[in-house]
């Protein structure tokens, strides 16, 4: 007889948690967040979303300290989120990423290795792996001032993984990129999962959400509006879809009478497309399989790349 697995440790645990930024007199002027209460569980990928003032980056910047809240409670990594010490297992990617301009790569991840105390053949180690792993090691040399918006998220994902972090937060971390870095950045944050680490996004790209997050929160006015699996959350329950291959009319059309006849609403009859993002990264590939390949007919698209 199985059993069922444990439920996952809650790396982050928030209750009624509200926040309210006041004027110079104390007098009330926005409130950020109101009653906010979820749980964000070891080894997964959460998303926070919501529109511009909908208090995603408050509720970051909560988590990690920099702002106290005005009600509520927060657990973050078994502490509470006042506890700075917390953060030497924390990870964090703003979304502005405000590094020393004058620096180049490798003296950027040595300086903020050396602000964690770690010996310097761990900072050698670790600076060479992550510039690996970000794809900026032809660029080490340069400093920082020369490096486009999509080299800097680069430099600054490599920073806010230096220390090996158990939690990583990430505000905004496709932002700037081209649709090349875009996927190499949720590759990233794949990976990640798989090496047991737990991650807390926020975006704007409800694109790059849905291809890496396991749970989301919606937030609007400083609200949870929406929680759950991004699979139970994107099924319409009330809707079958069948897909099948080389189909001729009459199968089609014998199909369509058996599905009325079972009192079923045949909405549409078409084949399938798909998205932007695979077709630009098919191309590429095909390109660089294929060199000297040009224009593609208009109406057509590269067919699938052998692997």
């Amino acid at each position: 007889m199985s059993t069922a697995a444990p439920p996952a440790e809650a790396v982050i645990e928030i209750r009624n948690l509200s926040k309210i930024y006041r004027d110079f007199w104390g007098r009330r002027k926005v409130r950020a967040l109101n009653s906010l209460s979820l749980d964000v569980k070891k080894g997964e990928v959460f998303g926070l979303l919501g529109p511009n003032g909908s208090g995603k980056t408050t509720t970051l910047k909560l988590l990690l300290g920099l702002l106290f809240p005005t009600e509520g409670e927060i657990s973050i990594l078994g502490q509470p989120a006042s506890d700075v010490t917390k953060n030497e297992r924390i990870g964090y990617l703003p979304e502005e990423s405000y590094l020393y301009r004058f620096l180049n790569a490798e003296e950027t991840l040595d300086f903020y290795g050396r602000l964690f105390d770690m010996p310097a053949s761990v900072r050698k180690e670790r600076t060479e792996m992550l510039l690996d792993l970000v794809k900026i090691s032809h660029a080490r040399k340069r400093p920082l001032k020369e490096y486009s918006k999509g080299m800097t998220r680069r430099i600054g994902l490599a920073q806010a993984l230096i220390n090996d972090p158990d939690l990583v937060l990430l505000d905004e971390p496709t932002s700037g990129l081209d649709p090349l870095g875009n996927r190499d950045m949720k590759d990233l944050i794949l990976d990640l999962k798989k090496q047991g680490k737990t991650v807390l996004m926020c975006s704007h790209l409800l694109g790059d959400v849905q291809d890496v997050c396991d749970r989301i929160a919606i937030l609007y006015g400083g609200e949870l509006k929406v929680l759950g699996r991004v699979d139970e959350l994107l099924t319409e329950q009330d809707v079958t879809q069948i897909l099948s291959s080389r189909l001729s009319d009459a199968a089609v059309k014998e199909i369509n009478d058996v599905i009325r006849k079972h009192g079923g609403d045949v909405r549409k009859v078409d084949h399938p497309t798909a998205n932007l993002e695979e077709l630009f990264l098919r191309t590429v590939q095909e390109s660089k399989d294929r060199p000297g390949r040009r224009h593609i007919a208009e109406g057509s698209a590269p067919g699938p790349t052998a692997s």
